[in-house]
């Protein structure tokens, strides 16, 4: 196994709002474009999940996040031979600025929130769709899919948060 081939660690950061909505966009430019994903990035050398998730949400939505936690790890193995663990963490806003911006317009060009229960019909639907042999609209990126099959349990995880 050569050293591209090793699996690379990516830091999902599912940033809620404590009303069931989380911030979600389309990405541009890099595996998966085209696809509705949540903020996050390779994690580097020396940083906690914790550490990668504050940098990578600053660097493209501009918002300031804490009192994240671990939330799940997917196995993504992309059919352009990538293969990611992606590990899932929960974030909220603690800045002032509430509102993502497209801090990296080249990456994704837009960010919204949408409510967890939507990004969880996307992602059943998509995985259906591909048990199926169908195609599907709104195409999410691999780790939330994953993420429902993975843990169908979860559809209610962001209530209490």
């Amino acid at each position: 196994m050569t050293e591209a081939q090793r699996p690379k660690v990516g830091v999902g950061v599912v940033i809620h709002d404590c009303a069931g909505n989380i911030v979600m966009g389309e990405r541009a430019g890099s595996h998966g474009a085209g696809t509705l994903h949540c903020p996050g990035g390779h994690q580097e050398y020396g940083e906690t999940w914790a550490e990668c998730a504050k940098r990578e949400v600053l660097e493209e939505t501009g918002l300031e996040v804490g009192e994240i936690k671990f939330l799940v790890a997917t196995n993504d193995v992309f059919g352009e031979g990538k293969h990611y663990v992606t590990i899932f963490v929960t974030a909220v806003i603690t800045g002032e600025n509430k509102d993502p911006q497209p801090m990296e317009p080249h990456k994704c060009a837009r960010w919204d929130w949408i409510p967890w229960s939507q990004m969880w019909q996307w992602a059943k639907e998509q995985a259906e769709a591909e048990a199926a042999g169908t195609e599907i609209k709104k195409q999410m990126f691999l780790p939330l899919v994953n993420l429902y099959r993975d843990y169908p349990e979860m559809e209610h995880s962001l209530k209490g948060l």
